[in-house]
């Protein structure tokens, strides 16, 4: 009825449950038993791994193949590969990823409202900057697109070149030659025991920028908008010349439009008032917030700056009233305010007034600021040539006295050419 008591010891088996005989048990049959059960569950696991890792794998190469559709990525590739665009490159993820060991923190340059800037170095060994943006709109992928490709065809020594992108993303991710000597921000204004910045030096970063963002207003096919000018967007190359970058989030106009709509870009110290009332955002922008990193530049204040006790103070406002009440030298930077100098920053501070008018058809062009920083610096740097001229003329030194010659009368008297110089075609005017 198959119910058997076994009567073997521990150690012995039975084939037969009926046969009273027991035989030692084979130990090595029941251990590949449990080896052949083992191996079967890992080998199970590891099949469950595989196909795991390989969904995984085929899910994040279709959600990179749908971010790179999504932000204009086969419209970029085909252009390159029909040579339209030769100077731009696609970037994979794992390409940047590389160059800044996956974005570590210990390679990140700065980083803002917008994003977070690393500094890497890719396979050709060349350290380039990536910028890493937050969430952003993109009304048009066909426009956003088509920026990057102008961007990356801009050819002015004061703008920084933007060498790629990479797609595959959520938000592209721009890469930019590297610039190694920080921001203008951190030159004015944290210059860490160094001497602050001559006034000439400060005049030539300011004249380098305006004409950098004026070629981006008029040089190029479709005018570009910065939207987001300050000094922390300003770079210094190893010769300390002025960079002007960040153009990632700036959308460009059409030829026949005069402004357009997008999101707040710049910092609220240097938003155009005209902007903040009106969502437009035009060129005149941009002029605007020169504006503020020019009065930046003369001043040493930062754009919302603390005045003793009067903390989160307007620079512009500041300014404004310094100007309303003829009070500009108490502003001013001391360290630049000298007795040559206080001309020169009356027009300076003349021309920051102008690029901060309440309405943007009242400001001067960007090549109108350029041409006018030009023009002063220009004649203020002949004016101290001139100057430091005529002071060493001021000191002449005098040559050693001659010795008395002694005169032969008689020879003088005898019609004997006479031994002292004839001096009546010398002219005794004295220097001046």
């Amino acid at each position: 009825d198959g119910n058997y008591i076994c009567l073997c010891p521990s150690g012995f088996r039975s084939d037969d449950p009926k046969s009273i005989p027991c035989v030692p048990a084979d130990p090595k049959k029941a251990l590949k038993v449990v080896l052949g059960i083992s191996f079967s569950v890992v080998f199970l696991m590891v099949c469950i791994l595989a196909l795991r890792a390989e969904y995984q794998k085929r899910k994040l190469a279709e959600e990179k193949d749908k971010f790179f559709d999504q932000n204009g990525g086969q419209i970029l590739y085909r252009q390159i590969m029909s040579k339209e665009v030769d100077t731009l490159k696609i970037f994979t993820q794992e390409d940047l990823k590389k160059a800044t060991n996956d974005f570590d923190k210990s390679k990140e340059l700065g980083r803002g409202g917008h994003g977070t800037v690393y500094k890497g170095v890719l396979k050709d060994n060349r350290v380039v900057a990536v910028k890493r943006s937050k969430i952003m709109n993109v009304a048009e992928t066909g426009e956003f697109v088509q920026e990057i490709i102008i961007l990356s065809q801009t050819n002015h020594r004061n703008v920084v070149w933007l060498l790629g992108c990479c797609l595959e993303v959520e938000v592209p991710i721009l890469v930019y030659e590297f610039i190694p000597n920080g921001t203008l921000f951190e030159f004015i204004h944290h210059s860490y025991g160094s001497p602050p910045p001559s006034l000439d030096t400060r005049l030539r970063i300011a004249q380098e920028s305006a004409e950098a963002l004026a070629y981006l207003h008029l040089s190029m096919n479709h005018p570009i908008v910065h939207g987001d000018v300050k000094s922390m967007n300003i770079l210094l190359d190893d010769n300390y010349m002025a960079k002007v970058t960040d153009f990632g989030a700036s959308r460009m106009l059409p030829k026949d439009a005069a402004q357009f709509m997008t999101m707040v870009q710049g910092t609220l110290g240097y938003l155009d008032p005209e902007y903040l009332q009106e969502r437009q955002l035009t060129e005149k922008s941009d002029v605007y917030s020169f504006g503020v990193v020019l009065l930046e530049l003369i001043t040493g204040k930062t754009e919302i700056y603390n005045d003793g006790p009067n903390e989160g103070k307007s620079l512009v406002r500041s300014f404004l009233l310094a100007m309303k009440e003829d009070s500009l030298e108490d502003i001013l930077d001391p360290s630049i305010v000298r007795a040559g100098t206080t001309t020169l920053l009356g027009e300076v501070a003349e021309l920051g007034r102008m690029c901060l008018g309440p309405m943007g058809e009242e400001r001067p062009s960007m090549t109108q600021v350029a041409d006018r920083l030009k023009a002063l610096r220009s004649t203020w740097r002949e004016e101290r040539v001139l100057d430091r001229a005529m002071t060493e003329n001021m000191v002449v030194p005098m040559p050693p006295a001659a010795a008395p010659m002694p005169l032969d009368l008689a020879s003088s008297s005898s019609g004997a050419p006479s031994t002292v110089p004839d001096m009546s075609g010398m002219s005794m005017e004295a220097p001046r």
